[in-house]
């Protein structure tokens, strides 16, 4: 493998992709660093402490700010992140197939997905518009929207001229990021959307390795129970084995054989067996955000409600009980099946099938395939989805049993293990294509091309 790192920048190609993708990071860095004006970044930096130590809605705050790559906890120019693109492209791909224009937009090929494309940009400043709003009241005053009130203030200058002049800075910041992402998936390697979001993320690996190590040097961990080598060498192997296994969540799928017509185009043959992938994981982390997303909101309900017995069930949405673990993992099981209904359509894969003369053997096309389809994909979702759940609740049962920090227990599941390693696999496999079509070794597999002898 090390080699193989070599090699990629042997290629003048490769090479100047690598360090342009570095180059546009090192400015998405910047833009995390740089406070909002009128912000008391060390108020706010005790306060969102605070904050994420004592409720659920500051560990929710706490996985938006690992996205941001701690833009959030500074206020920084680009404290919504790449976030709100991520959401307006879900909402457009949920509408996609319900909304009759949109969905022949994307038959269009690539004009329609042009102009799919840039709907998703306008929805994304109207999502940073109202986000940026919502941020910037909560700057002035926390207890507009449920939180805490801080023990200082967190703006020098508070006011409608703040709040108006975070909302276009913050939105002019996710553009920004948006349009750096699509200079890496351009000129760069990989996706660049997921490319900063996984750069955003590793960003605080080195804080995570930090506390570790500072909980060994003292004997004891945040909460004061004891902390030894032994449990720094267990959690690395636990670690080693949850990314094997996040590996596999990522790469396993279901192969249903597709028996194609053999056509024949000019002197070559094309047809013959082949087989239709079906992902183990089909929505990848979209349930987990999802579910995250749903839980933030009855705490803060259940708190401005003023009776006492209906405040009180609050106390069943705290993000350490295993009351929340339990309607987490319903609800990340839930939006599994939700997001393989709306995005996996048995019935449109079984007219293409026949209309390409290719069919499942021993299946008769038309409905029988389509219902085929419909059962083994609901059948691999339950895996997927059990996998899932387990995966992003095993940091919470780390945190509760072990008495780990949230944020070193993230990296062990959840979401941020699941974008590192999703997004790795994709990078390294650009990569693998042109070191092997250059005949270099590769990452994945030997990809020197050998002699008809060999």
């Amino acid at each position: 493998m090390f080699s193989a790192f070599i090699n990629s920048f042997k290629i003048k190609e490769l090479r100047t992709r690598i360090l342009f993708t570095a180059g546009i990071l090192i400015l998405c860095r910047v833009a995390a660093n740089i406070p909002c004006p009128g912000v008391d970044t060390a108020n706010l930096d005790v306060y969102f402490t605070k904050l994420r130590e004592e409720s659920a809605t500051g560990q929710f705050l706490g996985m938006f700010d690992l996205f941001s790559g701690g833009a959030l906890q500074h206020f920084a120019i680009g404290a919504l992140g790449i976030m709100p693109y991520i959401s307006a492209s879900i909402i457009m791909q949920l509408l996609t197939p319900v909304v009759p224009s949109l969905e022949k937009l994307q038959r269009e090929g690539e004009i329609g997905r042009g102009k799919i494309n840039q709907y998703t940009r306008y929805l994304t400043i109207v999502i940073c518009l109202v986000q940026g709003a919502m941020a910037a009241v909560a700057m002035t005053n926390p207890t507009r929207l449920g939180l805490p009130a801080p023990m200082l203030p967190l703006v020098s200058n508070a006011g409608a001229g703040f709040i108006i002049m975070s909302m276009i800075i913050l939105t002019a910041g996710t553009m920004i990021l948006v349009w750096l992402g699509e200079r890496i998936t351009e000129n760069g390697i990989g996706n660049g959307v997921s490319i900063i979001i996984t750069a955003n993320i590793i960003e605080r690996l080195p804080q995570s390795l930090m506390a570790l190590f500072e909980m060994m040097n003292s004997g004891f961990s945040a909460s004061g129970t004891r902390f030894r080598l032994v449990h720094l060498l267990l959690l690395f192997v636990i670690f080693a084995a949850v990314t094997a296994l996040t590996v596999l969540l990522t790469q396993g799928q279901r192969r249903v054989p597709i028996q194609m017509a053999k056509r024949i185009i000019g002197n070559k043959m094309s047809g013959g067996t082949t087989y239709m992938p079906l992902k183990v994981n089909f929505p990848g982390v979209m349930p987990i955000i999802f579910a995250g997303a749903i839980l933030i909101f009855p705490p803060m309900l259940f708190q401005m409600i003023p009776n006492e017995t209906v405040r009180s069930f609050a106390v069943y949405f705290q993000h350490d009980s295993y009351s929340y673990m339990t309607i987490y993992g319903l609800l990340i099981l839930a939006f599994s099946y939700f997001w393989v209904a709306n995005m996996f359509n048995p019935v449109q894969i079984s007219d293409n099938l026949k209309k390409e003369g290719a069919y499942i053997p021993g299946i008769r096309p038309g409905k029988p395939t389509a219902d085929f389809l419909d059962s083994t994909m609901t059948k691999v979702t339950f895996a997927g989805a059990v996998f899932l759940t387990a995966l992003a609740v095993f940091p919470m049962l780390l945190t509760k049993w072990l008495k780990i920090p949230y944020q070193v227990s993230s990296f062990f599941g959840g979401t941020s293990l699941l974008i590192i390693v999703g997004v790795a696999i994709d990078t390294l496999s650009q990569m693998e294509s042109h070191l092997v079509m250059r005949n270099y070794d590769g990452f994945l597999q030997r990809g020197r091309i050998k002699s008809r002898r060999g």
